[in-house]
């Protein structure tokens, strides 16, 4: 009755969503604990490519349960999104989906205080996605948002919605100077929607715990990644959660002793989506060409992602903090083009060699990497599955990653598509 959980251990787009994907296959639950439609989980599978925002990727996976948990912030509207194309896709999610009564909804004025904030020039920009993650999570915080159980009680949804409207308002016409919004309007916008996500809530916690006492398998998926954990990440160019593995605990109702395992994944090298210190980050050709090769534009944005070397501080903190068991490699043929590769082992910071990142966070923004080069293996890694078909210097790569970040490589991903994969121990 293994429970595993999947976290990020960089900045978001590790790849997350193609290891669940192959995870899947060997659970029968899979459930999302934070987050909401600002991250974008990429699978190709038979060369169709389905991008997921909200929905675990598990459902690619015939027969699977997907869990969306109370820890998750909800845009019905990108929910139903994502199940148009899911079913368009041939796939079948009819009685497959559970979102949690206690999930808060992202609602329009949520996105359009998102927007106005970081519009705002008197504001330090963080550089988020505009979806009203933020603010949703902020009015959950200040006990004025509006959770799913609030649909299924008109008088309790519109006593709600004009309380939270008065708080809004004055913000919207006020600091930002924009237009209020009318309660009517927003009403009107949630009950539209009532309908079609009403069959979809339900009591995910008995759930969860009636499928541990029964033996099934369950898999915990994140979003984002470890550094941009509300309270761990590099704040303040952080998410609104708690992305890290003990996020899974609190956006599922899972007790921590139940947790069997916690799988890292991480990329062959670091990119970041958004401001905020990258200490390996690349503004030269070669971090171009890596942008080019790994195809690094967020799927929820489209934005381009910052690209720089593997840090190995940065793998051996999300280790720490995460309690990483195994680590899941992604996107190792971006590099099969590079004639030299460099990994940070420490930083230099203020003059004195830094190994470890600690509580200050904040080290990072002056901080210089010191690598160690390796040379370029130049040769197809793209759709290998075996390891003893890797290249020797791609296997001395991934031993020496192996060593940085303190936790064992156990599946190496070789491309997009779910067959691209090495599990060393099948």
């Amino acid at each position: 009755m293994p429970v595993n959980i999947i976290v990020g251990m960089q900045w978001g787009d590790e790849g997350k969503g193609k290891i669940v994907d192959i995870l899947s296959e060997h659970h029968d639950v899979i459930a999302r604990y934070q987050g909401g439609a600002n991250a974008g989980h990429t699978v190709v599978i038979n060369g169709s490519k389905f991008v997921l925002h909200l929905i675990p990727s598990g459902i690619l996976r015939e027969g699977k349960t997907c869990v969306i948990g109370s820890g998750v912030v909800v845009d019905p509207q990108s929910l139903f999104a994502e199940i148009d194309q899911l079913e368009k896709g041939g796939v079948n999610i009819a009685g497959r989906i559970l979102i949690s009564p206690r999930a808060h909804c992202i609602l329009p004025i949520h996105k359009d205080l998102d927007r106005a904030s970081e519009s705002d020039t008197s504001q330090k920009k963080i550089g988020t996605t505009g979806k009203g993650i933020g603010p949703a999570y902020a009015d959950k915080t200040a006990r004025i948002g509006i959770p799913m159980f609030y649909l299924l009680d008109d008088k309790k949804l519109e006593s709600a919605v004009h309380s939270m409207l008065m708080v809004k308002n004055s913000l919207l016409t006020g600091f930002y100077s924009k237009e209020r919004m009318e309660p009517e309007f927003l009403l009107k916008e949630i009950r539209s929607f009532i309908p079609k996500l009403q069959p979809l809530i339900g009591d995910t916690r008995s759930a969860l715990a009636e499928a541990m006492k029964n033996g099934k398998n369950i898999l915990c998926e994140g979003a984002q990644g470890t550094m941009l954990d509300l309270d761990h990440g590099t704040y303040p160019y952080v998410t609104s959660s708690y992305t890290v593995s003990g996020g899974a605990c609190v956006g599922l109702g899972i007790p921590p002793g139940k947790i069997d395992k916690v799988i890292g994944v991480v990329k062959a090298y670091t990119t970041r989506v958004g401001e905020g210190p990258f200490p390996t980050e690349l503004t030269d050709a070669i971090g171009a060409k890596i942008q080019e090769e790994g195809h690094e534009f967020g799927a929820t944005t489209g934005r381009p992602r910052r690209c720089g070397w593997f840090d190995g501080p940065v793998a051996r903190y999300a280790t720490e903090i995460n309690g990483v068991n195994e680590i899941a490699l992604t996107k190792l043929d971006v590099l099969d083009v590079l004639d030299k590769l460099s990994v940070c082992v420490a930083y230099k910071v203020d003059g004195k060699v830094v190994e470890n990142i600690r509580d200050d966070v904040s080290i990072l923004e002056k901080a210089r990497p010191v690598y160690k080069e390796f040379d370029g293996w130049k040769s197809k890694t793209a759709g290998v599955t075996e390891y003893s078909k890797l290249p020797d210097k791609a296997k001395i790569y991934l031993d020496f990653l192996q060593e940085q970040s303190g936790a064992k490589i156990s599946i190496v991903s070789t491309g997009q598509g779910r067959e691209s994969t090495i599990v060393k121990n099948k």
